[in-house]
């Protein structure tokens, strides 16, 4: 009996050994899986000129007059929560394109877009927002930041889910897009979407019209990225599933206090609503401008 008792006492010891091992592990590899650059994205395009460093917590892109580089997530979204910490170019930045955007594949892509427009040292930053359609955009906004975005990070988030698209910095709501179908307007819902992010050479368009162009000189440009949150519903097998008790942005709408918060950001630092650009529609602003007749389905 002596003897029986010693070996169970071994084996209890071994087991409960493997338990912690498993726990300590288990641990260990749900942190490194939140927001951990290797494991959640890929650099896919730079010739080295993206780096995943710090043990994956950081991103730095860099664009030079032969190339730009980006990243993006190795899984694909249907709907989500996605929040990114990005410092961008300082200096003379003017010409250089910073984005953050999700996009789906194929030639009739759903797109929603954070772009950062470079500028000439001391002028701000335009943040430029676009939503694509079945690969129809012409929906910006564009703001002015109320911050120097190069002087530290920054978050910038997405809310995409069945009523509506959210974009916030540093958690205030800068541009509401709802969920307008019940008006006969698109809206993204079907195609799953993965998270880029990429700095390019925007100098024909990004600065006062393309007026200004890039200078070279400055280069190497390099944007930073951080703290990378993705909260979705995965898409896998041709197919999306999320609970909503795990997943309460499904049915997330802005509350009084950030609806203030929308209308604070819009009255002082808005510069383009397409919403309003009625020269630029002749025949008709789009329908989701337009106060919807009946709640979205």
């Amino acid at each position: 009996m002596a003897l029986l008792f010693s070996y169970s006492e071994k084996l209890t010891s071994y087991y409960s050994t493997i338990l912690v091992l498993i726990i300590i592990v288990g641990v260990w590899a749900g942190e490194a899986s939140a927001g951990n650059f290797y494991q959640e994205v890929d650099v896919t395009w730079g010739d080295g000129r993206g780096k995943i460093i710090e043990n994956g917590n950081l991103i730095t892109l860099s664009l030079d007059k032969a190339s730009g580089s980006g990243f993006q997530s190795k899984k694909q979204y249907l709907y989500g929560r996605f929040d990114m910490k990005i410092k961008l170019v300082p200096g003379n930045s003017a010409g250089t394109v910073t984005a953050y955007y999700l996009r789906s594949e194929g030639s009739s892509w759903d797109e929603i877009d954070f772009e950062f427009l470079g500028n000439v040292s001391g002028q701000p930053y335009i943040v430029h927002t676009n939503i694509y359609v079945a690969g129809q955009g012409n929906r910006e906004q564009q703001f002015y930041l109320w911050f120097d975005p190069t002087a530290d990070f920054h978050t910038y988030s997405f809310l995409w889910n069945p009523a509506r698209i959210v974009f916030y910095v540093d958690g205030r709501p800068i541009r509401e897009f709802k969920n307008m179908e019940a008006n006969g307007a698109p809206y993204p819902k079907k195609q799953p979407m993965r998270v880029y992010a990429s700095l390019w050479n925007g100098e024909d368009w990004a600065t006062r019209g393309g007026l200004v162009k890039t200078d070279w000189t400055k280069a190497p440009f390099t944007a930073s990225f951080r703290d990378y949150k993705p909260n979705g519903c995965v898409w896998t097998n041709a197919a999306s599933w999320c609970c909503q008790n795990s997943a309460p942005w499904l049915s997330e709408a802005l509350d009084s206090g950030n609806q203030k918060m929308l209308r604070w950001v819009q009255k002082n630092y808005m510069i383009y609503n397409y919403c309003t650009d009625k020269k630029r529609f002749p025949q008709g602003l789009p329908k989701e401008c337009t106060v919807p007749t009946t709640k979205p389905k």
